[in-house]
């Protein structure tokens, strides 16, 4: 069973100021996947809130926690070097794929600072903060999220099929 945490990151939805809508779109691909949301919180634009978040989902032995917001270039927007201190190990691909299809939807997307690595047997992913980023960017990359788990649980005996 593939066990997912989410981390919204915002100022505003964590005070109560604005309706968390990202997070849910996490929540809704991942329930269409059959995968379980254990874990879900929102968290300040705040290095050591997200930094905390992550290090307690990835000690509960989520195999995924995705990310919302914070990637951009507004002066707080940490969760990129919040992540980068978690990691052991990173995991560029699935950045460098967002950033490449999104590209094809907004030049925005170059401008995403998003991250992707891994902590002990979880994966964390860096999505952007809107609703309809969140479902995009997770379209281009959950053909690899199975077989990434797999291989973090050593359930691979052979690496050369895709399915």
């Amino acid at each position: 069973m593939v066990r997912i945490g989410i981390v919204t990151v915002s100022d505003r939805s964590s005070r109560g100021e604005r309706e968390d809508l990202s997070g849910p779109a996490i929540r809704e691909w991942a329930e269409g996947k059959g995968y379980a949301v254990e874990e879900e919180t929102v968290v300040p634009d705040e290095y050591d809130a997200i930094v905390e978040a992550l290090t307690g989902f990835c000690e509960k032995g989520l195999s995924l926690v995705c990310t919302t917001g914070g990637t951009g270039f507004a002066p707080r927007d940490v969760t990129p070097e919040a992540t980068l201190a978690v990691i052991e190990r990173s995991a560029p691909g699935f950045s460098e794929v967002m950033r490449m299809r999104s590209l094809a939807v907004t030049p925005h997307a170059m401008l995403s600072r998003a991250v992707a690595g891994i902590r002990g047997s979880t994966l964390i992913i860096n999505l952007p903060g809107s609703p309809k980023a969140v479902k995009e960017n997770l379209q281009f990359i959950e053909a690899a999220i199975p077989h990434a788990i797999d291989l973090l649980r050593d359930n691979v005996s052979d690496c050369g099929s895709v399915e």
